[in-house]
């Protein structure tokens, strides 16, 4: 029996986006990334070109590490008292990009000021040459404090900055056009709001094609269904040629699977000392494997075995990526 030919043919294609600058653009970086690019569904080579491989990006704070997870402690160890020692390790691991997270100015934590955030993203610049995520503390108004500060500090560099949403874009449109950064937009797990978002930084001049959407989602066990059928139903709108949709998505997997109880401290009688730590890192990693295939383009992940499994499986998937 003949199997019929099922691929598909798409119209459209997502925008390339690139992160990060070296000396011969005008940063400091020892490499740039690019995601996005494809015309056709994730890993489906037979439909057409799958773009670029999807990038990992390693998260670090600028404090309060003392409440990750056990697991995650054990794999950076006293690097993680000190933000740029903590980078380092991570660029160590692989990581294509490092995501800061500025946690400790939110008003609720340390209150830091732009001075200081400004200080911490310097000093990693200084400390690794990998691109990085700058990524606010999300509390609107102290975001609108500290990101003009922190882009101007990372002026040249082509980070990306968020996030952008749909009652506080302005600023992050504004830092990132003054200083010539990539934005992320960020939007609840719904495909109209994630095009409007990105309409509002369109009409305040931000160009469309240098926008990463950033879908919340959740983990393993917590929708992950729902959010493999949103973000599914986002890669196939873009692919049909809605550009509003056609933008590289990025995912915020370590977030969301070390938050999971089941990550944690699982509650299985075959859990035991010598295999409780495998949970997390199995959370995480198949989190990522199900978001991968829903279309993700960049994961912020952070234990550095999931990296690892992780960047294996991509391997698997579609070796014509894997370079």
């Amino acid at each position: 029996m003949e199997i019929p030919n099922v691929s598909a043919k798409w119209a459209g294609k997502l925008s390339t986006v690139v992160i990060g600058a070296t000396a011969d653009q005008g940063g400091t970086r020892g490499s740039t990334v690019t995601i996005g690019g494809s015309a056709a569904l994730p890993f489906m080579s037979f439909e057409g070109p799958v773009g670029n491989r999807p990038a990992i990006a390693i998260e670090v704070w600028d404090a309060g590490a003392d409440t990750w997870p056990d697991p995650l402690k054990k794999a950076y160890g006293d690097a993680m008292a000190s933000t740029t020692e903590w980078a380092k390790m991570a660029a160590r691991f692989g990581a294509d990009l490092i995501c800061l997270r500025l946690t400790d100015a939110h008003p609720d934590l340390g209150d830091r000021s732009p001075q200081q955030c400004a200080q911490t993203v310097k000093d990693l610049l200084a400390a690794v040459d990998v691109p990085l995520i700058i990524w606010g503390c999300g509390v609107d108004d102290k975001d609108n404090q500290i990101l003009p500060a922190v882009s101007a500090a990372a002026k040249g560099e082509n980070c990306l900055i968020g996030t952008a949403r749909e009652k506080n874009y302005r600023t992050v449109v504004a830092v990132c056009l003054a200083d010539k950064h990539k934005l992320i937009a960020e939007s609840p797990l719904d495909i109209n709001i994630a095009k409007q978002v990105n309409i509002l930084c369109s009409e305040a001049g931000f160009p469309v094609k240098d926008i990463v959407i950033f879908p919340t989602t959740g983990a393993l066990g917590y929708g992950i269904e729902y959010v493999y059928s949103i973000q599914e139903r986002g890669r196939l709108a873009a692919l049909g040629g809605d550009k509003l949709l056609g933008q590289p998505v990025l995912c915020d997997v370590g977030f969301e699977a070390w938050r999971a109880k089941e990550a944690k401290v699982p509650p299985f009688d075959t859990v035991t000392d010598d295999n409780r730590d495998q949970w997390g890192i199995m959370w995480e990693s198949a989190t990522a494997t199900v978001l991968l295939q829903a279309g993700a383009d960049l994961l912020v992940m952070r234990h550095p075995k999931a990296v690892e499994n992780v960047r294996a499986i991509v391997d698997r998937l579609n070796p014509a990526v894997s370079a």
